[in-house]
């Protein structure tokens, strides 16, 4: 078993990697999805990308959280439920729902996303199985968890709704790119990335401790730079292109 202090020491390290982070992909811009280029090695179909790179998120957290000590209670299955709940659409449903059999991402990317998932997946996973005190099931009466609740469930409405949107674009023959409208997309380039930050925030309120955190500055690390990249693509691509939305925070950014 790992102690505390060396749990928390690593903690913070990979926090810090995250504060490091958001600057870099400020300047370069990811490619896969839209944005896939040749430059970056090898490919691999989407489809079994998003796959592979998001088991690891699935299992480690399972793997700790059942495997730990701790009791196990109502509020501690809904944190387990919510975080897999959400790979599982994006492990498996997402992928059978794109369009286009010939994407590809690089396998560098892949390779980066799970060393990603395995360290989140072990920081939460490891808590919550093994150090947290406990949720007992007056937590479900928490302020905050309730708060977050509410917030995590509008991420993933306004998620899962925007990715649906995206993908109707691309029925039957038309495996292309063009503006999406309705929804938030009335306010934002990427409502599904907004949704997604806030999805995390959410769980992090719910479960109010540094390893969800820890998750959801990462989601922000990571999500606000890619959002920024598909607004700029958008505005280029596009001369028509709506000049009031904003990039991924309404009103805002």
């Amino acid at each position: 078993m790992i102690s505390e202090t060396a749990y928390f020491t690593a903690l913070y390290i990979w926090m810090g990697l995250a504060v490091v982070t958001f600057p870099v992909l400020l300047k370069i811009t990811v490619p896969y999805g839209r944005h896939t280029t040749n430059t970056w090695g090898p490919t691999i179909s989407n489809k079994l990308g998003w796959f592979i790179m998001e088991l690891p998120a699935v299992a480690i957290f399972s793997w700790f959280f059942f495997t730990g000590p701790v009791e196990k209670t109502i509020p501690l299955y809904i944190f387990y439920g919510t975080f897999t709940l959400h790979y599982l659409n994006r492990m498996i449903i997402f992928p059978l729902r794109m369009k286009g059999k010939r994407k590809h991402m690089p396998l560098a990317i892949v390779g980066l996303a799970i060393f990603f998932n395995i360290f989140n997946g072990f920081f939460n996973g490891y808590w919550f199985g093994y150090l947290t005190p406990g949720y007992d099931n007056s937590w479900l009466l928490e302020p905050k968890f309730i708060a977050g609740a509410v917030l995590l469930l509008t991420g993933m409405l306004i998620n899962v709704s925007s990715d649906q949107k995206l993908l109707s674009l691309r029925k039957g023959e038309h495996t292309g790119y063009y503006i999406p409208y309705g929804g938030m997309f009335k306010y934002v380039s990427s409502p599904n990335l907004f949704g997604e930050i806030l999805e995390w925030l959410g769980w992090a309120m719910m479960s109010w401790c540094l390893p969800s955190f820890s998750f959801a500055l990462w989601t922000m690390a990571n999500l606000l730079p890619r959002a920024l990249d598909h607004h700029r693509w958008y505005r280029k691509r596009f001369p028509d292109y709506p000049k009031e939305r904003k990039a991924v925070i309404p009103f805002i950014l």
